[in-house]
């Protein structure tokens, strides 16, 4: 196996497979940019592609060019984005496409431009949509809709914390493992994920409210919630963090894993709570969460 990277940071978790992982080096913006990205990968003769990092038609399109004819599988790491509001819930995946934000936009554009090589010129692409990747080694998107830690700190001490609205609007998690047994099933079912796109999150979405109220039961709390209007709770957060909230909650995602259990035999193993309080217990142990 080898992997492509820009290098600068460890894996999110260690484990002794990487000692058999061949690591090469390079700056996938830079590589794209003078239009030897695709070159790159193809001279690595690769039966199966897995592309995490491509953001743009035209990125992907470099690989696809590339690898014409010399690839048995093209797996591409979407998002659940591309869906953009949530509508009728659980949202499969043939509903509409209607994204919004650069991010989804751009990946939409991507699955459209795959599935179109796929189905009109048999090119072997399958798209896989992750929603909130977590687990141990992550970050996960915290009750409040934003990565800020302090969140998860204020439900361990038990102290109030402020949600916006009514706390209603739903966040849907991934652990990574699950991402990386839909890309597996994905391959091991070639002859029906090509030309297909797959969710890739656990079953379920969570609330707001929900999600505080099983943090702060895990350090044994009872959850000190109250609710603001979204302008006014926008002054108890950061720019930054109350700009990822607001992409969080006009998604507000609950998507279905039916289409992976039907056409790949897929179920993911870990539940929403079961995913969080891992990568949450990650953080304590490390020591940045306090107990």
């Amino acid at each position: 196996m080898t992997v492509l990277s820009r290098s600068e940071r460890d894996p999110y978790q260690p484990h002794g497979a990487w000692d058999r992982v061949r690591t090469v080096t390079v700056d996938r913006v830079e590589s794209d940019a003078a239009g030897e990205f695709g070159p790159l990968v193809a001279e690595l003769e690769p039966d199966v592609v897995i592309d995490l990092i491509s953001y743009t038609q035209d990125s992907a399109g470099q690989l696809v060019e590339a690898l014409r004819g010399r690839v048995q599988h093209f797996l591409h790491c979407g998002t659940i984005w591309v869906h953009g509001h949530s509508a009728a819930v659980p949202t499969t995946e043939d509903a509409p496409r209607r994204p919004f934000g650069d991010y989804g936009i751009g990946k939409a554009a991507v699955e459209r431009y795959l599935l179109d090589q796929a189905r009109r010129y048999d090119f072997p692409a399958t798209l896989v949509h992750p929603g909130h990747i977590s687990g141990p080694g992550w970050v996960p998107i915290n009750p409040a809709g934003h990565l800020d830690l302090g969140v998860f700190q204020a439900l361990a001490d038990g102290k109030q914390l402020a949600l916006p609205n009514l706390g209603m609007e739903t966040l849907q998690h991934v652990h990574a493992s699950d991402v990386a047994d839909t890309f597996l099933a994905a391959m091991a079912n070639r002859s029906v994920s090509i030309g297909e796109s797959f969710h890739s999150v656990a079953s379920g979405a969570l609330t707001l409210r929900g999600y505080a109220e099983a943090v702060a039961g895990w350090f044994g709390r009872e959850a000190d919630l109250t609710f603001l209007p979204w302008e006014q709770w926008t002054r108890t957060a950061s720019a930054d963090a109350a700009k990822l909230t607001h992409d969080h909650l006009a998604h507000s995602p609950h998507c279905s894993m039916e289409k992976a259990d039907r056409l790949l035999g897929f179920r993911p193993r870990f539940s929403v709570l079961e995913t969080l309080e891992e990568a949450v217990n990650a953080l304590v142990a490390s020591g940045r969460i306090v107990r």
